[in-house]
């Protein structure tokens, strides 16, 4: 008898299948690369998801520039990070919680013998070798003793009383993703390679960021806010130079806004850092500055009107490679001491994977050789290599071909349109189904970014392939305020957000409708934090969506300027002064103002432990919307933040929600 084997519709011919929910746990993607010594190999974290544990891991490997020899490093169900080579190329140092929580570990790279470097009391983070490989600089919090203000007293021997209540008394006490902070400060720590016992070199109330040596090893350079009160002054940053001998500490920068990144040059003469003077605008460009030996800072990209997201000093230190975001995508430019700058790669990015947001990162080798996470919209971060500032970028690695080879995504296409408010361009991204017919008609998902100072690009985005393989053509655009256009394009929405966006966003809606393909019967809209702010006030201005999906909103400013996270920031910077000062302000920019106007059957999802918009926003719009007899629910996420969909699961769930919601108001049908 012959056996019969039953195949794929696609392998008869027939397109490949479509991505689906629980492609999700089989996603991977690359970050952090870095160099071996001799520039031949590069180490980089390879992510993947956990169906186990539900969780995101990741695991050291390494690929040589050829794109030949990749092997892991490391293995197991963990979250290995912080990879640094040893300047002799003999040890490689991480941290990871394979013992149960984080701690540093060295493997050798003769043998592949893994070991602990001591035994840490808290997580150690930015941990960097010293140019000789003699020592280690990392950071980790020292914890503040506390000492109850009260002592009950009757208490019996053995009695199970309630909990000791919890003394608040610093400005930022809570984080989004972290929780209620411990009580304590960061410091600088120095340890020898061969273990031992760590020894803390900074002293203070104070938070100190992540030290790089001097390249004779004797001081440590970091950025921090060592002034009298740095929770009200929440940006605010200077470079400061430690002496490990001495102790004493230096600031290089005296300047009115955050100084980051501070590098030696190569000789050590000279020290680099981003920055700006800081102006109290919604949005701010950061530039690179030179400090040399006259001590005056120089703005060297004062004439690139774009953000500095990271640099890396030139190897013969006679210029720098710098990442920045351009009108939705993120370059790589090599930079002169004169200031003369030259593109070298578009495509860095890749390591948001739900949706399209920038990110990424990149490292030179010894002969200033690139490697970087590359992304285009058909893939997550990969590493990329480019041997040198002439040369051509490759891909080296392929991830996730063993999925997206086998099935058919969404084409992405970029294109460009006025909006009716005062025809200002704005970029956008059309994603279509897979076996699209532009003879066809088809429902229309408007997908809104967060931030709002952040942009959607030509990258890689799970969220909006799931929504296409659904069955939608899916929209995406940086209305203005977006970021990679400019400081001017950014703070038109300065003091004004959510600004005119719902002309910018309904202007592109119209320009989709017009070719042809899209049902205008069957618009909807979805977005996440600023994204949720203006899918509400979409829905307080039109009822041409059939039914809206809010997530991790903003719905009034007044309130959300004091219970978020962050509110010292953004009362001073969003806002023209307190909101007891300008009630009306907060009040005319809430979405709550047009709640009145609503009608759109609307779904809300937040996680229950997000600080940055707290659910109590989404208390107030969903009791609202059931006052007035609108069809709403409201979604919470256990557990999750303002990162909603960082476990596994948790994307897939805010997908499905999304998907089952438009499909109980004239979507496509969902099981």
């Amino acid at each position: 008898m012959a056996l019969m084997v039953s195949l794929p519709t696609w392998m008869h011919g027939q397109s490949q299948p479509s991505l689906k929910l629980e492609d999700v746990f089989e996603i991977e993607y690359a970050t952090h690369p870095t160099f071996t010594p001799d520039g031949q190999q590069i180490i980089y974290q390879r992510n993947f998801m956990d169906i186990m544990e539900d969780q995101r891991r990741s695991n050291l490997w390494m690929v040589d520039i050829a794109g030949k020899q990749h092997r892991p490093l490391t293995d197991g169900p963990f979250n290995d990070h912080g990879a640094q080579i040893s300047p002799d190329g003999n040890r490689l140092l991480f941290i990871s919680n394979r013992n149960g929580r984080p701690q540093l570990f060295i493997k050798w790279m003769d043998t592949g013998h893994i070991s602990q470097l001591g035994r840490l009391t808290q997580s150690p983070a930015n941990a960097v070798w010293s140019p000789d490989g003699s020592q280690i600089a990392f950071t980790m919090r020292v914890p503040e003793v506390y000492h109850p203000s009260i002592i009950l007293p009757g208490r019996p021997a053995g009695a199970t009383w309630a909990a000791t209540p919890r003394v608040i008394d610093r400005t930022l006490f809570r984080r989004d993703g972290t929780g209620m902070l411990p009580k304590g400060f960061v410091h600088l720590f120095v340890m020898p390679a061969e273990g031992g016992t760590p020894r803390q070199v900074s002293s203070g109330n104070f938070n100190f960021g992540a030290p790089t040596w001097s390249p004779d090893g004797t001081k440590l350079l970091f950025s921090g806010n060592l002034g009298n009160d740095p929770d009200h002054d929440p940006i605010e940053s200077e470079a400061y130079e430690l002496d490990l001998a001495s102790g004493e500490v230096k600031a290089l920068t005296d300047q009115n806004g955050p100084n980051e990144q501070p590098r030696y040059s190569p000789d050590g003469k000279s020290v680099a850092y981003i920055g700006f003077e800081d102006q109290k605008l919604g949005y701010q460009n950061k530039y690179l500055f030179l400090i040399g030996s006259e001590g005056t800072p120089e703005n060297i990209t004062q004439d690139l009107d774009r953000s500095i997201n990271s640099y890396r000093w030139a190897k013969d230190g006679k210029g720098w490679y710098i990442s920045y975001d351009h009108e939705g995508r993120t370059r790589i430019d090599f930079v002169s001491r004169q200031g003369k700058r030259k593109v070298i790669i578009e495509d860095l990015g890749g390591t948001s994977i739900g949706r399209p947001y920038s990110g990424g990162s990149f490292t030179l080798g010894p002969d200033n050789q690139i490697a970087y996470t590359q992304s285009q919209p058909d893939h997550p971060a990969d590493i990329g290599f480019c041997a040198s500032a002439d040369a051509d970028p490759v891909r080296l690695t392929y991830l996730n071909a063993d999925l997206l080879n086998y099935r058919e995504t969404g084409l992405v296409e970029e294109f460009w349109y006025n909006s009716k408010h005062d025809q200002q361009k704005i970029q956008g991204w059309i994603v279509t189904p897979p076996g699209f017919d532009p003879s066809k008609k088809y429902p229309l998902l408007l997908e809104i970014h967060g931030g709002p100072f952040t942009n959607y690009g030509n990258r890689f985005s799970l969220e909006a392939q799931l929504y296409a393989a659904a069955g939608y053509v899916v929209l995406y655009t940086n209305p203005r305020g977006s970021t990679s256009y400019g400081e001017e394009f950014a703070n038109l929405i300065h003091h004004n957000y959510p600004s005119e966006d719902f002309d910018d966003l309904m202007s592109g809606v119209d320009v989709l409708i017009a070719r042809g393909y899209v049902d205008e019967d069957r618009l909807f809209v979805t977005g996440g934090s600023g994204g949720g702010v203006l899918t509400a006030w979409i829905i307080g201005k039109t009822d041409r969506f059939k039914a809206a999906v809010i997530a991790k909103p903003v719905i009034n400013w007044f309130s959300f300027a004091l219970t978020s996270d962050m509110y010292p920031y953004f009362a001073g910077y969003w806002f023209p002064g307190f909101p007891w000062e300008h009630p009306e302000h907060y009040m005319k920019r809430s979405p709550i103002s047009l709640v009145g106007q609503v009608s759109t059957p609307t779904m809300l999802i937040t996680g229950t432990h997000d600080l940055r918009t707290p659910m109590s926003e989404s208390y107030q719009y969903y009791q609202a919307l059931q006052l007035l007899n609108v069809e709403s629910v409201l979604v919470q996420v256990p557990g999750a933040g303002h990162g909603i969909a960082h476990r596994p699961s948790q994307l897939m769930a805010k997908v499905a929600f999304v998907m089952s919601w438009f499909s109980q108001h004239g979507g496509v049908e969902t099981p």
